[in-house]
């Protein structure tokens, strides 16, 4: 049986998370408009500097942080922004951004996934319509950015991973 786009694509996504450098979380993101692939990104450390998996530590783990918060401290441009970084806004108005993530201990794929806040805004900055999250191989959530506007939780605090 031939695999679904939106499996397709994911399956895209997990294997860019093989290229991360986080030792927390493997992400994977694609950029996806006119079923052509504009970009793609995984979490790792700016340009020049050394990764979380080179230096063989995370100060975030190091400090017991929970995730979903305190990412001014992660040395990782995160999987969704260098996608992003890595596009023309004109070729994203109306794209869909398709991410998974593995642990990295584990190599398990993480249900309940979604984007941090700061990815969050810059999704919704660039025009993105969709985003797809993979909970599993076969399952995934088909999240609204424009419920992100309107659903706003940086108004009453809350993180959105």
């Amino acid at each position: 049986m031939r695999r679904d786009k939106n499996n397709y694509y994911l399956d895209i996504a997990e294997t860019v998370t093989e290229r991360s450098t986080c030792i927390r979380r493997n992400f994977g993101a694609i950029i996806v408009k006119n079923d052509v692939i504009i970009s793609t990104g995984y979490a790792g450390a700016p340009r020049g500097r050394q990764n979380c998996s080179d230096l063989g530590k995370c100060v975030r783990e190091e400090l017991n942080i929970p995730r979903g918060t305190r990412y001014e401290l992660c040395r990782s441009v995160h999987a969704e922004a260098n996608a992003i970084i890595s596009a023309a806004r004109r070729d994203m108005l109306g794209a869909t951004l398709y991410l998974a993530c593995k642990d990295y201990k584990t190599k398990e794929l993480v249900p309940g996934t979604s984007c941090c806040s700061m990815c969050k805004r810059l999704v919704i900055n660039a025009g993105i319509k969709n985003v797809v999250v993979r909970d599993d191989s076969e399952n995934y959530r088909i999240l609204d950015v424009e419920d992100w506007i309107k659903n706003d939780e940086s108004l009453d605090g809350t993180s959105g991973y």
